[in-house]
């Protein structure tokens, strides 16, 4: 009985996310209708002096966000070391 029900729910849960992202995603090599796509297509290369627009995105325009990307990261890393690194692991 209790396999059923996570069973149910599981069917629910995923397909509610595939029912979300079928709106939500679009086609490849489609960027959508998204103003700032074409802001940072258009005004990359000049404000930043990159040429690759990838780049002056993840380091440039949102730099804080990936420097707090980069925290958490070293935070679950440094966690994962301190579990392993206790008496009993030996």
């Amino acid at each position: 009985m209790k396999f059923r029900v996570f069973f149910v729910i599981a069917i629910l849960v995923v397909g509610g996310l595939f029912w979300g992202a079928a709106d939500a995603v679009h086609p490849f090599g489609n960027p959508g209708d998204v103003p700032m796509d074409g802001y940072f297509l258009s005004h990359a290369q000049r404000e930043r002096g990159v040429n690759n627009v990838v780049t002056s995105i993840v380091f440039d325009y949102r730099g804080f966000d990936t420097l707090g990307e980069a925290a958490v990261l070293f935070t679950a890393v440094s966690s994962v070391a301190a579990l392993f690194r206790g008496k009993g692991w030996r």
